[in-house]
């Protein structure tokens, strides 16, 4: 089993993580052979969330199924495809899961992917996902409501 990511990041001077890019589909097989192709290999490994605007299986599912193979994993949040409580319930399903780590993301814009149609959220922005984890981690959602049990991630951006 992978020592958790915030304990890495606090023990070594050097991390390396690898991205695990989801299909478009159900047909898991690569995705799996990539896992465990790396997860012994690197620090983490991190799901991207609809990379380049493009749908696919989704980062959350993937890190599950990195969990179920021994890998410690890194979610991937952007915050085009979903609202201010989509990002939250997602969080919190996350956290049940055993998902410690999140890469915040504000995202690519529609134009660049595959659903040309599509409409951007962009409720939040990266910068206030992580304060939406760090009021999470206080116990309370973004309308003040108490929320129940534990609940604190490894939280990291893109500069």
């Amino acid at each position: 089993m992978k020592p958790p990511f915030r304990e890495v990041l606090n023990s070594k001077d050097f991390i390396v993580t690898a991205e695990i890019g989801p299909p478009k589909g159900t047909d898991l097989k690569e995705m799996i052979e990539h896992i465990d192709l790396l997860k012994n290999k690197v620090d983490s490994l991190n799901v991207t969330d609809n990379q380049s605007s493009v749908m696919r299986y989704p980062s959350v599912g993937g890190c599950i199924l990195i969990k179920e193979h021994n890998g410690e994993p890194i979610l991937q949040m952007t915050c085009r495809d979903k609202n201010r409580m989509a990002l939250q319930s997602e969080l919190l399903f996350a956290y049940s899961r055993g998902i410690r780590n999140v890469l915040a993301l504000t995202g690519d814009a529609i134009t660049v992917g595959d659903h040309k149609g599509a409409k951007s959220v962009f409720d939040l922005d990266s910068v206030q996902l992580i304060d939406t984890i760090r009021i999470m981690e206080k116990g309370k959602d973004l309308s003040g409501n108490e929320l129940k049990g534990e609940f604190s991630f490894c939280v990291g951006a893109i500069v």
